[in-house]
């Protein structure tokens, strides 16, 4: 077995990129308008990717909690953003990237928080745990709380004759909303449950892959990735259920009734 990882340099990923080149080509050449986005989007990871990893090695040396800190609200409010770019018109984007980033960073930072409690780095902040830990947690987290989010108030805008039906019934709003939150939640959980149904069967998750790639023994990487698809189950879980319920609550009033206008 290989004692660490083999070092890849710039021009190795410039022949990777060769083969983005030869596909941006053939979607050229087939006319299906998907050169562009496919070659923007290239272009954005590689740079977004390689500032992250200046910024990693500065925030490394810095070994400073308040860095950690920081460099985690940031990707907690940009993935409240993306959370709010996907509702496609459901609800206004500054309330969904309110509701969203609310989510993810209290789901987010308790189980982060239990994960490291685990793991025991020194100290517990040390951000060459912390940071990955939590970027893969709010990844996963992220795409949870945006289906959960799309999925309620685009239900709560298609079924509002229904609602308004069970209210007039008698039924109280929580009982009126209880079926859209019920489908929400386990839209949002689809593909966290997907995702845990084919590790190591169809797929091998990012994190055991790059460990082994670095060196580290099968079963430590596979230990590592089952605690990290734990944390993300719950993270995901515990977000979702948190941006749908603060939502339902933002949907109705003290006098039981549906306040869809809080969604224009």
């Amino acid at each position: 077995m290989s004692a660490g990882a083999i070092v890849l340099g710039w021009g190795d990923l410039a022949l990777a990129a060769l083969l983005v080149v030869v596909l941006v080509a053939l979607l050229a050449l087939l006319r299906l308008g998907m050169a562009r986005p496919v070659a923007f989007a290239a272009a954005r990871m590689a740079a977004q990717l390689a500032a992250v990893g200046f910024i990693l090695e500065w925030i490394f040396d810095l070994q400073a909690a308040a860095g950690v800190a920081c460099l985690g609200a940031l990707m907690v409010a940009i993935a409240g953003r993306e959370v709010a770019a996907r509702q496609r018109g459901a609800m206004r984007f500054g309330q969904a990237w309110l509701l969203g980033s609310s989510a993810m960073a209290l789901s987010s930072a308790l189980v982060a928080t239990m994960l490291l409690t685990i793991i025991q780095p020194l100290p517990w902040w040390d951000p060459q745990y912390a940071i990955p830990l939590l970027g893969m947690l709010l990844g996963n987290t992220m795409n949870g709380i945006a289906l959960g989010l799309e999925r309620a108030a685009s239900g709560v805008r298609r079924s509002r004759t229904a609602i308004e039906a069970r209210l007039l019934q008698g039924a109280s709003i929580k009982e009126a909303l209880g079926p859209l939150r019920r489908e929400a939640i386990g839209a949002a959980l689809i593909p966290t449950v997907n995702g845990m149904a084919i590790a190591g069967l169809v797929s091998l998750p990012g994190m055991m892959t790059g460990q082994i790639l670095a060196g580290a023994p099968p079963l430590e990487a596979v230990r590592y990735q089952i605690l990290i698809w734990l944390g993300i189950a719950a993270g995901t879980g515990f977000g979702a259920v948190c941006a749908v319920q603060l939502l339902m609550r933002r949907l109705s009033d003290e006098r039981e009734r549906l306040r869809l206008d809080r969604l224009e």
